[in-house]
């Protein structure tokens, strides 16, 4: 539940419009208006996944911290880890205002910003200052009006492979036209050869492998589901993260802000991205890492997204409607389900529910 000064300060926000609201939210971070209120160290819900070590399965999804200004003051609220982004080469100003809508009702944010950024260099210059032990993954996209986007992505492999983590190659945000056409079987095959190609590069030279996941879509068909699968098998890939925003409307209370273009993100995501998470699951097989995010807003359904499959989870548009302390309360509730079921890590729940949400049709 949020406490009384967390539901004031929501009321206060929700008085502004949202950009303007994530702006207050992004400053108040900055300054220490939001204290830390990390849960403590559990040993049961640390994880290694794709060879890095997490202090907690909870993380904060690319588009709140899009060029890199609070990812340490995240971390001290609770997340294991955090990712910056959406950044692209250039700097780009996003689609026209008003490009985010709150759908109240449904616990849920409608956005169509349009990898809005300050693009690669301001980022970096954030992030070099950052500790190299911070848990800060960096999600990489292209320029709107890139004649290569590829390139772009190979980029931002090249420009932040010293201070990333891991790396996201965004290919699933609707508001970007085309840009979901990556998702393609030749055209991803194209893009992971070159993008794994140019970290195989870096690795050479630092003598350390980062990471790379690919960020997919929760409204692929089945089709497009072996596709994904099959390319990020054969290129060894090494996780994925499911899912992006959804184009769907089904279910919504609130008929007048579903009319809005972009993408849905938050409570009515969850069905739907679990069911993707979980058929993508069957697809890669037990091995390759996979992060949850979509509709995550209390213990309960981050150990949902385990279940289904998720190594790692991922939240943001939640945290609008429950408050910064959300991170720490799943954290918390993670802990205390291992009591109840007396598990030795959080992970010995992982894929028990694969075939459940595998086999429904949200």
């Amino acid at each position: 539940m949020i406490n009384p000064l967390q539901s004031l300060a929501r009321r206060g926000l929700f008085l502004l419009d949202p950009e303007t609201a994530h702006g207050v939210s992004i400053k108040a971070l900055k300054t220490g208006l939001v204290p830390a209120c990390a849960a403590p160290a559990d040993a049961r819900l640390a994880q290694t996944v794709a060879g890095l070590a997490f202090a907690n399965p909870i993380g904060m999804a690319a588009g709140y911290d899009k060029n890199a200004e609070v990812p340490e003051a995240l971390l001290r609220i609770g997340f294991g880890f955090t990712e910056i982004g959406t950044v692209t080469p250039k700097p780009q100003a996003g689609n026209d205002r008003p490009r985010i809508f709150r759908l109240v009702e449904d616990n849920a944010v409608i956005n169509r910003l349009g990898f809005n950024n300050e693009g690669h260099a301001v980022a970096l210059d954030r992030l070099k200052s950052a500790s190299r032990t911070a848990m800060i993954g960096v999600n990489i996209g292209a320029n709107k009006d890139s004649a290569d986007r590829v390139a772009d992505y190979v980029a931002g492999i090249s420009t932040f492979y010293s201070v990333a983590r891991y790396f996201a190659a965004n290919i699933s945000s609707p508001n970007t036209p085309g840009l979901r056409d990556l998702q393609g079987r030749e055209s991803l095959s194209a893009l992971l050869s070159e993008v794994l190609a140019a970290r195989d590069a870096e690795a050479a030279k630092s003598g350390k492998r980062v990471p790379v996941f690919l960020k997919i879509a929760p409204d692929l068909t089945e089709e497009g589901m072996d596709d994904i699968a099959a390319e990020a098998l054969s290129h060894a890939l090494d996780g994925l993260i499911v899912s992006n925003t959804t184009l769907g409307r089904e279910g919504l209370r609130d008929q007048v802000q579903a009319q809005q273009s972009g993408g849905l993100s938050g409570k009515p995501l969850f069905e739907k991205s679990t069911v993707v998470l979980a058929k993508m699951r069957r697809r890669v097989g037990p091995d390759m890492p996979i992060i949850g995010v979509g509709g995550v807003g209390s213990p309960e359904t981050a150990a949902e997204k385990i279940r289904a499959g998720a190594d790692l989870v991922q939240l943001y548009s939640c945290m609008i409607y429950e408050g910064p302390s959300l991170p720490g309360r799943i954290v918390r509730g993670l802990s205390s389900l291992c009591d109840r079921e007396k598990l030795s890590s959080i992970r010995d729940i992982r894929g028990t529910r694969t075939d459940y949400w595998a086999d429904r049709n949200p």
